[in-house]
């Protein structure tokens, strides 16, 4: 009887120990195949640009980009599935300090950061270069979640659901403005908001940063010629189609020849030293031309599902930080996807945003891995519960 108590005991013991239960699949499998996809795509597209550089970086070698991405997708799911099991606590106990260390980076990047295409935006490790403002908007997430659960229904007030957002923000973007990265600005900015919406400030606050934001725009294309060409030449892009419209012409051209079916996977013909950053923001566009309106639209569906299925996890968080967390990241999805096509369409200006599990680049694809990996993370805890 004694031993029979005892081995009831520890059962029971046992049962009531925490344990890390499987996350959510469907999102995985959709992660999974998108990033597949992604790597195929940036073998497609960048073997003739690195094959015809035999005097740079890839010395010649066709498959250069495609095999370090390779690498970086590998090292990226091993990231994702080491962040799905880290508690969501984690996250929210070290968000501040992820933030500083993003701000430390931020400020080196002006003084040491690597320099190419004329900015400062990445700094060198070893033989491999870091983006801090991919970084950033995680911190910022992190950041803000942990704020606005703090705040609690004190978030309708300026000084506590405005000005220390603001702050951050301010802190932010005004060092990425050094560098200059003005697309990650923008990003952060409305992923921000966003986070600032979901958290319950006034609708009053965003009316009048709108209007700010209105006001400043109208300065910028009034007293910037260098704006307001940008914006002639968004409106028309063919009337300097060998200056500084060459590029969304060319990625015009590169979509405009996919028609329904694409040219198939390969017979890209822009990438071959015509289209720009064709293996890297524009890399949407030989998506188009190889694989058609068909494929193309394919592709958008599996992002339409993994967004989806990001809000459907958050809505189902129990927790408010792990709600925020979710939301937030699946927002920032969401903004670079539909950015990254309106730029590459002309839908608005052109601008440097990369397309999430495609655009070549290793800082970027293992940070948005790590991110689903937080995602993840959030549905294990939602699975744990139900059990």
């Amino acid at each position: 009887m004694r031993y029979e108590s005892a081995r009831l005991a520890g059962f029971s013991a046992s049962a009531e120990k925490p344990r890390r239960s499987g996350f959510d699949s469907g999102f995985f499998f959709l992660v999974l195949l998108l990033l597949s996809a992604g790597v195929v795509m940036v073998l497609s597209s960048s073997y003739a640009r690195a094959y015809y550089d035999p005097g740079g970086i890839t010395g010649g070698n066709a498959v250069y980009y495609f095999v370090r991405q390779l690498i970086f997708a590998a090292l990226g799911t091993g990231v994702m599935l080491a962040a799905s099991r880290l508690p969501m606590r984690f996250y929210r106990r070290y968000a501040f300090h992820f933030l500083a260390l993003t701000l430390v980076l931020l400020m080196l990047v002006p003084i040491i950061g690597v320099k190419a295409n004329g900015s400062r935006r990445w700094l060198g490790v070893g033989g491999l270069t870091v983006q801090p403002s991919e970084l950033a908007k995680l911190a910022v997430i992190l950041a803000f979640s942990c704020m606005i659960c703090r705040v609690r229904g004190r978030m309708k007030s300026f000084r506590y659901g405005v000005l220390p957002f603001a702050a951050v923000l301010a802190a932010v973007v005004g060092l990425l403005i050094l560098e200059p990265h003005f697309s990650a600005s923008i990003i952060i900015l409305s992923v921000g908001g966003v986070m600032m919406f979901l958290g319950g400030a006034a609708l009053g606050w965003f009316i009048a940063a709108g209007a700010a934001a209105a006001g400043g725009l109208a300065v910028l294309l009034t007293f910037f010629p260098y704006a307001s060409s940008r914006i002639s030449t968004w409106l028309d892009p063919f009337s300097s189609s060998s200056d500084e419209g060459y590029q969304i012409v060319q990625s015009l051209y590169s979509i405009g020849s996919g028609g329904l079916s694409g040219l198939g996977l390969g017979g890209s013909r822009q990438k071959f030293l015509y289209l720009p950053e064709e293996h890297n923001d524009f890399i949407f566009s030989v998506v188009c031309e190889e694989l058609g309106f068909i494929g193309a639209a394919l592709v958008l569906v599996l992002f339409a599902l993994l967004i989806l299925r990001g809000y459907w996890i958050a809505l189902h968080c129990r927790d408010r930080f792990n709600f925020l967390v979710c939301a937030g990241v699946t927002t920032l999805l969401a903004i670079q996807v539909f950015f990254n096509v309106a730029v590459v369409t002309n839908l608005v200006p052109c601008t440097g945003i990369s397309l999430p599990f495609f655009s070549y680049g290793g800082t970027a694809l293992l940070i948005q891995l790590g991110e689903m990996g937080i995602i993840l993370s959030a549905s294990r805890e939602i699975l744990e519960r139900r059990e």
